[in-house]
């Protein structure tokens, strides 16, 4: 029962990652999502960290097929996003059976946030776009702004589409459920 389990948190990830493909709003993507519902919803940690950002590796080369790279200075911070995504990923190891609506909104928020401030960061860095000084942090700040409230509403929608998607199904499939220890 544990394989049909994953199987459908990694199909639901895979295809979650899929989306981007998609048109869409620019940074109305599933990413933080992908990172909160993983750590979420496998047991394993080295899988709630390898399968989402297999997935955000798969779908950025298919991506690059498409788009190409546009500049160096994407590929130059591209590893801080990497990084990002990946911190997202313990916030959501701490969902982990307290999957609530409140707590689940509030560590939604709470990611988004922080990928916002990690990755800008990243964008003030290695671009050459911002002056390497406070104004120029908060410049590069205030310029993401548009994007983020896109990023909010994406993670938002992609959190409940996944969250609530695995809640439905574990309530018409037991053999979905996560198993639970005896004397529960």
């Amino acid at each position: 029962m544990q394989n049909v389990r994953m199987s459908a948190i990694v199909l639901m990830i895979l295809g979650a990652a899929a989306t981007r493909l998609l048109p869409h709003p620019y940074n109305f993507t599933c990413i933080t999502a992908l990172a909160l519902f993983g750590g979420a919803h496998f047991s394993d940690r080295r899988l709630a960290f390898a399968v989402p950002l297999l997935a955000l590796v798969l779908s950025n080369v298919a991506l690059g097929w498409v788009w190409s790279l546009s500049s160096l200075a994407y590929a130059s911070h591209s590893w801080v996003q990497y990084a990002s995504f990946a911190l997202v990923v313990p916030m959501g190891l701490s969902l982990r059976g307290r999957t609530t609506l409140l707590r689940t909104a509030g560590t939604t928020l709470a990611a988004s946030t922080m990928f916002y401030l990690v990755s800008n960061f990243g964008v003030w860095l290695f671009d050459a776009m911002y002056a390497k000084s406070l104004a120029g942090l908060v410049e590069c700040y205030v310029a993401a702004i548009p994007f983020f409230g896109n990023a909010l509403a994406g993670d938002a929608f992609y959190t409940g589409l996944l969250f609530g998607g695995i809640h439905l199904l574990e309530s018409r499939f037991a053999s979905l459920r996560e198993p639970q220890p005896l004397g529960a």
